[in-house]
């Protein structure tokens, strides 16, 4: 009897520990494993050393950005970024401010970094004290050759050009204003990173330039590395139509080994340009968009965007898809993939990566990213707190998947219906707590109106709990949740997506965990098109049983008919709805 007590209970305890398990998200940023906590911390970014462990160069030390004690460490990790080791200083936080530290590792296994330095000690313009010191100064490295334990005594200066932008600075070209973000890259014989300046402070006419070294991989005497910066002439990457802030430039190489770059700008979208030899020219800067199918341009606030190459051959972009125009709003994160076409990467649709509910700070920015074994992992600042996050793989994949991926998914389907041409009442299966992890409803439908205020569907009862939904101003749909506590939300769709008389698959998504409601009308994530910032509605507080007398009443007053109703007790994913449309879309 004890014995069967003991087994049951360990059955018991198993299921726990599996539910609690899957309960995890991998996406809030409050489960990744700490990097490092103080005042201010900055652009942790990683390599991988042939001992598998992690070395990780940040900037830090200073009250707030580029105060002065700011300066740049190195920190490793013998457990996939779970601990670390107490911090080596690279610079020391007494003389003149360094900042945003770069790494890279040579083939003999030598390490560098780049990074700013105030070598003049410039404080003041004007007679007024300078809050963005960090960017005025040197572009400097050292190395080390012990994988990071210790770092040369002495730094080595590359020289950058005195440009246009430089002469008409604040300071005439006596000073230089820059910093950079972009890992450097060995190809064709050379090692290759952008870097971007600024025509004025604080910060404004910014362009992207190149910096090439021919031996920076071979040579051993660090003060005989040669540099080279692209393009030539007086004027960088720059699109006068994108106004002055163009910045934070990064790049990834092609398979065809043309140079692709990526930067933020302040009108709420990004920028990008190629160049197809190896970085002496460059095609005119134009808005970044997904893949044609689904050609809106790539939304993005003035934050830091930033692209990787995975081992696959294939991209990521990490990215906050909103068109804000300023600093603000870095939550949720989003990240897209992107797949190699007619010398280009075409962008799928993107997934939420990483959120916090923490109105305290700003969000994350300036992420690294670290590919081993299939595994994925992403770094990020909160400016306060820097942490490693473990990636599903299979979010990834979906991501690559979704220009041929057409399999309807039928995981945590509670209920479906179809060929519903009038008005009914249907008994609905209880729904899961949104908090635990959201619902999402789909439908193929189609209008012969659109006129507003047709009730589509309705679960509410006396109390106002349940689901609403129904047709809104500009060819739209509005979706209200209310929760047993009287907790509501209420979001409209983007305009004139939807026409009459044609079959539309829908798809809306509310994922309890990031606090956010999507939705995908015919495989097009909405994201507020011309008429407004979002295309996504993230709600403050948390919703929950909106459960009601169980009935659901679909089309009472509405022209339409639906062909196909589904109802999943989880979030899909972005891939999964898409996946979903394609095949429903084909039957």
């Amino acid at each position: 009897m004890k014995f069967r007590i003991l087994i049951v209970f360990a059955l018991f305890f198993v299921v726990k520990v599996g539910i609690a398990q899957d309960s995890i998200d991998l996406r809030n940023v409050n489960l990744g494993d700490v990097i490092y906590k103080n005042s201010y911390i900055d652009q942790p970014y990683v390599l991988q050393l042939p001992d598998d462990s992690w070395l990780c160069v940040f900037t830090t030390g200073a009250e707030s950005e580029s105060r002065p004690g700011q300066h740049i460490v190195a920190i490793k990790s013998f457990d996939h970024g779970k601990t670390w080791s107490n911090p080596v200083k690279i610079e020391q936080n007494t003389g003149p401010i360094s900042s945003w530290a770069i790494p890279y590792r040579t083939s003999h296994g030598r390490i560098y970094v780049f990074y700013n330095y105030n070598g003049d000690n410039v404080s003041t313009v004007r007679g007024k004290s300078i809050k963005q010191a960090g960017l005025l100064g040197w572009y400097c490295y050292k190395y080390s050759d012990d994988n990071g334990n210790t770092w040369s005594n002495q730094r080595y200066r590359i020289p950058i050009r005195v440009t246009a932008a430089d002469i008409y600075n604040e300071f005439y070209g006596k000073v230089q204003m820059f910093w950079g973000i972009d890992k450097p890259h060995y190809f064709n014989g050379a090692v290759y990173f952008a870097f971007s300046k600024l025509g004025e402070f604080p910060q404004g006419k910014g362009e992207g330039w190149l910096l090439k070294s021919d031996n920076l991989d071979t040579e051993s005497d660090p003060s005989k590395v040669n540099w080279e910066m692209l393009p030539d002439g007086e004027y960088g990457i720059r699109n006068a139509d994108f106004y002055s802030v163009q910045e934070e430039h990064n790049t990834v190489v092609l398979e065809d080994g043309s140079i692709y770059c990526v930067f933020r700008t302040a009108l709420g979208f990004l920028g990008y340009t190629v160049s197809r030899d190896n970085g002496e020219s460059w095609t005119h800067p134009d808005t970044l968009r997904y893949a044609a199918d689904a050609p809106n341009i790539i939304k993005n606030p003035r934050a830091c965007p930033r692209l990787f190459k995975c081992s696959n051959g294939k991209y990521l972009l990490w990215y906050h898809n909103h068109g804000g125009k300023d600093f603000k709003e870095r939550s949720p994160v989003w990240i897209a993939g992107g797949v190699e076409k007619n010398g280009t990467i075409e962008w799928m649709q993107p997934e939420i990566l990483l959120y916090t509910h923490d109105t305290d700070v700003n969000g994350m920015s300036y992420p690294d990213l670290i590919e081993k074994d299939g595994n994925f992992w992403i770094t990020e600042t909160q400016k306060k707190t820097a942490r490693t996050h473990m990636i599903d793989p299979s979010l990834l994949e979906g991501l690559w998947r979704q220009p041929d991926n057409n399999t309807l998914t039928s995981k945590g389907l509670i209920w479906s219906k179809s060929n519903i041409r009038k008005k009914m009442s249907v008994r609905l299966p209880r729904l899961p707590l949104i908090s635990d992890n959201g619902m999402t409803i789909e439908m193929k439908v189609k209008f012969e109106s659109l006129a507003p205020g047709q009730v589509l569907l309705d679960s509410r009862s006396e109390n106002n709990q349940g689901i609403y939904i129904a047709t809104a101003e500009n060819n739209a749909l509005q979706i209200t949740l209310i929760d047993n506590a009287g907790n509501s939300y209420s979001w409209i769709t983007d305009k004139n997506m939807l026409t009459i008389q044609k079959e539309h698959y829908i798809s809306i998504v509310v994922d309890g965990k990031a606090h956010v409601l999507s939705t995908i009308i015919d495989g097009h994530l909405c994201d507020g098109g011309k008429d407004r910032q979002y295309g996504w509605g993230k709600y403050s507080h948390s919703l929950g049983n909106i459960n009601s007398l169980g009935k659901l009443h679909i089309l009472s007053q509405c022209d339409a008919s639906i062909e196909t109703l589904r109802i999943y007790g989880r979030y899909l994913r972005t891939s999964e709805c898409i996946a979903n449309y394609r095949f429903l879309s084909n039957k």
